[in-house]
């Protein structure tokens, strides 16, 4: 190689370690950055929620039963109701069949962890969890539109398909939360300490 084309090759190299030198000595001794724009109190739109509002939007349900609401609900009514608001996509009992896929997952399977689908048989740890869910999401094509007493009776009827009550169990507030699932053994509480803990 000649001194001409050595010349030429570490030109750029020269150029692009400079370039970096430069860009570090910048970055570290740049200011941190500030908000440097006046911003309102408001925005001049919207208003606060009203207690109303707020209370139709908490409605969550904890696994102690904290949430559910006044309603109850049976087995029998669970099933009609089923079957005309919820067997579109679950199929007509709940179950998956050979070479048919639904729309939407299977409720209804034996209570063994080692089944193939998870249902709320044999993988959901708290029967609040499933009022819950249905009572906001349910159905698609209209959630939030079952009544208390709807979610209760649906709730009793997929409780009993998956053989976890008895046909002739009334579901309410008093008793749901006490409802013990199948899985819940195998849920386990984070107990770790000594670092960042999300609870």
């Amino acid at each position: 190689m000649n001194k001409k084309t050595v010349l030429i090759l570490a030109c750029p190299l020269v150029l692009l370690l400079m370039s970096l030198k430069t860009a570090f000595i910048s970055s570290s001794e740049e200011k941190p950055l500030t908000d440097s724009l006046k911003r309102p109190a408001k925005f001049g739109f919207g208003r606060r929620a009203t207690a109303q509002e707020i209370a139709a939007w908490d409605i969550d349900v904890r696994p102690d039963g904290k949430g559910l609401p006044v309603g109850q609900g049976d087995v029998k009514k669970g099933r009609l109701l089923y079957a005309q608001k919820c067997a579109m996509c679950h199929g007509v009992d709940g179950t998956e069949k050979p070479g048919i896929k639904l729309p939407g997952s299977a409720l209804v399977s034996d209570t063994l962890a080692t089944s193939k689908s998870k249902t709320i048989g044999n993988y959901w740890p708290y029967a609040t969890t499933l009022f819950d869910y249905m009572r906001r999401a349910m159905p698609y094509n209209m959630p939030g539109s079952l009544s208390n007493d709807e979610v209760y009776s649906i709730t009793a009827y997929l409780l009993n398909a998956n053989k976890i009550i008895k046909a002739d169990m009334v579901l309410d507030a008093k008793n749901l939360y006490k409802v013990v699932m199948p899985a819940k053994k195998l849920f386990i509480m984070d107990d770790r300490k000594g670092g960042p803990e999300i609870k």
